[in-house]
């Protein structure tokens, strides 16, 4: 899912194409793309409406209309936004399409059907989005924006000291800080050299600290390289390159880094978390309680091999035989195979993204996808 460097992206390309761009209306093509509306009623409540402001908050893109009103797109997986003349080729991955009066059309493409467009009033009184007049506010449990001038470190670890728990999940919770992800918040974890399991309640200053500023490092410079084009985010002026700086994410099985070692994968809550377990150590305070987790992941080294299962005596199979991380107790020849193979499947799957990618663009643009 895109995260708040790609949006920001989004957002950013989308200023310079429609800002003060009046709309003419709206049409949808799928019901459930839309929050708030019904594909009778969004286009009526759209047209003649000027976009005065093209923001973001947290992962969702903002528009800010005329008539005290704001339309929030959520991208999800794998929405894509595009400005395109209004003649241009019909796509079947077009869900909604706000027709501007100048003649081009901005079109929202959405594979998997998960994105999100809602059109909310703003407050006379608080000037804040709300899902009803005098109801409660649209971004009301969205937490603050890492990069915001006020999000100061003080600020920072007022937020981690009032919490408990695991510090991946808790950098995923929307409602502690806006924006990051799966890919971002393995990124900062790692430079930060914190366990992705481990409790906040074990952080020290220093911890807190180096998290705060490998938080705010990490997302400026994904950025300015427009964000990660890893699976299918591309924004309206084209792909980013900050997947070509990425450490852990998605580097399964290769060297750490920093100390050479292979980088781990486990699951946390369902989502994919990648780590190096010897620079990113985990206080034996929260070791028993993340074993169930850890079991997961590549035996230790020394580890006896596991038998087969059912089959008394029956050795399981060496660690020369098994694929990925657990390429521990292998000499550097077979490391390096499965290095190889493992890159081979990454660049393999890199390609097949960026062909979607290259295909939604050319679609976006008029060209045939």
């Amino acid at each position: 899912m895109p995260e708040l460097p790609e949006v920001e992206t989004v957002a950013r390309d989308l200023r310079g194409l429609v800002l003060d761009a009046t709309i003419a209306g709206a049409a949808c093509h799928w019901a459930r793309t839309l929050r708030t509306h019904d594909a009778a009623t969004i286009g009526p409540a759209l047209a003649g409406r000027q976009i005065l402001s093209v923001g973001r908050r947290g992962k969702q893109v903002v528009l800010g209309l005329s008539g005290g009103a704001i339309l929030t797109i959520h991208l999800k997986m794998t929405g894509q936004l595009f400005v395109v003349p209004a003649g241009a080729p019909a796509d079947p991955y077009v869900r909604f399409v706000m027709a501007l009066a100048d003649g081009r059309e901005l079109r929202f493409r959405d594979i998997r059907k998960f994105g999100k467009i809602g059109l909310y009033d703003l407050d006379p009184a608080s000037g804040e989005a709300v899902h009803e007049i005098g109801g409660s506010a649209v971004f009301a449990g969205t937490g603050p924006e890492p990069l915001d001038e006020r999000f100061t470190l003080g600020a920072f670890r007022r937020r981690l000291r009032g919490r408990r728990g695991r510090l991946k999940p808790l950098l995923l919770d929307q409602a502690f800080v806006a924006g990051i992800g799966n890919i971002y918040a393995d990124e900062a974890l790692w430079a930060a050299r914190l366990h992705p399991l481990r409790s906040s309640a074990t952080l020290r200053p220093p911890d807190e600290r180096r998290l705060y500023e490998a938080i705010r490092r990490i997302l400026a410079e994904a950025i300015e390289r427009r964000g990660s084009s890893i699976d299918d985010y591309t924004a309206p002026d084209g792909d980013g390159s900050m997947q070509e700086r990425l450490r852990v994410y998605q580097h399964t099985g290769e060297p750490c880094g920093r100390c050479g070692r292979p980088i781990r994968r486990i699951v946390i809550g369902g989502r994919a978390t990648h780590f190096c377990s010897w620079c990113q150590r985990l206080p034996a305070a929260d070791r028993g309680a993340a074993l169930a987790i850890l079991r997961g992941m590549t035996p230790p080294a020394g580890a006896a091999p596991r038998r087969a299962p059912g089959v008394p005596g029956a050795p399981g199979r060496r660690w020369t035989e098994l694929d990925g991380e657990a390429a521990l107790g292998r000499t550097p020849a077979e490391i390096a195979t499965v290095i190889a193979r493992a890159r081979a499947r990454a660049e393999r799957t890199r390609c097949a993204a960026a062909t979607r990618r290259a295909a939604a663009r050319a679609a976006g643009t008029g060209g045939t996808a």
